[in-house]
């Protein structure tokens, strides 16, 4: 790396997306040429040298809530949850190897025809190699959501910081798309999300990441080069931390 490249501010890093981002302007399942930019978004990121965890929802294809609140048994529906976010997953991998970037789908249930067995010393090998990990199938166990598996998997991993790509630059003190005088947190605390109910993330992701101090970058995946701008010590955020 040349002194004129931008030099990265974190070297592991957990980036957390929801299903529904990799919709783009449809109202279900996959996008081909969405899935295709956030791949690059994340390969603009690896090429600072950054090691990249993913976490992907399923929310696009099957959510486990939603399932459970039209009669569906809740454990049997989080299931469901879970194996929308493999596929989820396995269509990233695609996309980031198709961009010549060496990737890993590592699932907390076993499935080896398609995906690794979660086990945390080879995941953190493959990151020291430069792999990208793409952690599926959330934890593992129902009741848990892909934002508590995030911050769990973060936690395991060793990384800096997990990012948060949403749809908005950051945290606001209520809803932008609803409220014009709706006002972006530059950073706040855990306690104040949860305490606010802000929705970064759900409660029990949020408590893990205080209990171990591991700070939440929300930021927009819409805003091109975002990501990376945000690794170089840019653009617009809000840091999460204690």
């Amino acid at each position: 790396m040349t002194s004129s490249e931008p030099q990265a501010t974190f070297k592991r890093v957990m980036l957390k997306i929801s299903g529904e981002a990799l919709m783009g302007d449809q109202g279900f399942g996959l996008n081909p040429p969405t899935v295709e930019r956030i791949a690059k978004e994340v390969q603009s990121v690896h090429e600072l040298g950054v090691e990249i965890c993913m976490v992907i929802g399923g929310g696009n294809i099957f959510r486990g809530l939603q399932g459970s609140a039209q009669g569906m048994e809740r454990t049997t529906a989080d299931y469901m949850g879970m194996l929308a976010t493999v596929m989820n997953a396995l269509a990233m991998q695609s996309a980031l190897e198709g961009l010549g970037i060496h990737t890993r789908v590592i699932s907390a249930i076993t499935m080896n025809e398609v995906a690794e067995p979660y086990i945390r010393r080879r995941a953190v090998r493959h990151l020291e190699k430069k792999r990208v990990c793409i952690f599926a199938a959330g934890t593992g166990n129902p009741y848990f959501t892909t934002d508590t598996a995030a911050t769990l998997r973060a936690n395991e991993m060793s990384c800096e910081a997990i990012f948060k790509g949403t749809k908005v630059d950051g945290v606001y003190d209520k809803d932008p798309a609803k409220h014009a005088d709706a006002k972006r947190y530059d950073t706040v605390t855990y306690d104040d999300v949860l305490a606010k109910r802000l929705g970064v993330m759900d409660a029990s992701a949020i408590a893990l990441a205080r209990d171990n101090n591991l700070p939440i970058i929300v930021f927009s995946l819409d805003e091109p080069g975002g990501f990376r701008g945000i690794l170089a010590g840019e653009g617009t955020y809000t840091r999460v931390q204690g």
